[in-house]
């Protein structure tokens, strides 16, 4: 069992990773022999992150051959519903877990065991719940489906200790708007890696618009942030 000390150090150092970045790439790959040129296209494009979901059956496969292959990179699991899908992300070397939704099920099992989660939340009950749990930081989802940033301005505000990373229709045009909120750490998107391009192994494409983000993200540091 992890203990509480060095939780908090893992959590800290993901934190820290995910602050200096801005952006988590959403990762749904089918062939786990692509993991690891796109790790390697992730990491050219200036971006040493991937959030791998476990939406096809292959996921805990893809997340073990971008750990090895890349120890550098921030690895972590995405769309993790249950506390089996938690423990094989994990042992797969998954550094950091998110979920859709809020699964108590799953916030206990990384809990207990030190590890970084970000559930999903959407309404001031959900935010209430993770509160509970003693979280800070939680994924925002669906974020444009949901109403945008409009919608996360207003749902944050009662709750000033709070950190979001939105998910869910995020995209060069939009990444901005959210990045220049002082309450949003990052933003998930899957637009630099999309399941066609990674299976049509577009991986020079991928570096390209990784690069591309990156630079949108740079811009977006130099303006002030607000409320």
């Amino acid at each position: 069992m992890t203990t509480a000390a060095t939780g908090r150090a893992v959590e800290s150092d993901v934190l820290g990773a995910l602050r200096r970045l801005r952006i988590v790439p959403v990762i749904v790959i089918d062939d786990p022999a692509d993991a690891t040129p796109l790790a390697g296209a992730l990491i050219e494009g200036g971006l040493p992150c991937a959030e791998v979901t476990f939406r096809t059956p292959h996921a805990a496969e893809a997340i073990a051959g971008m750990a090895q292959a890349h120890p550098e990179m921030l690895v972590g699991a995405g769309t993790v519903l249950t506390p089996q899908q938690a423990a094989r992300a994990l042992n797969a070397g998954a550094r950091f877990i998110v979920a859709p939704g809020f699964n108590p099920a799953v916030v206990d099992y990384c809990l207990e065991r030190g590890v970084p989660v970000y559930p999903g939340v959407c309404t001031p009950t959900e935010i209430e719940m993770a509160l509970g749990k003693g979280l800070q930081v939680l994924k925002f989802f669906p974020a444009e489906a949901a109403g945008g940033l409009p919608f996360l301005k207003a749902v944050a505000a009662p709750y000033s200790g709070v950190e979001f990373m939105p998910t869910g229709g995020i995209n060069p045009e939009n990444l901005p708007s959210y990045l220049g909120f002082k309450r949003v750490l990052a933003c998930g998107g899957s637009w630099m890696a999309p399941t066609e391009w990674i299976a049509g192994k577009q991986f020079d494409r991928i570096r390209a618009e990784t690069e591309r983000a990156i630079r949108v993200v740079r811009e977006s540091v130099a303006v002030p942030r607000g409320a």
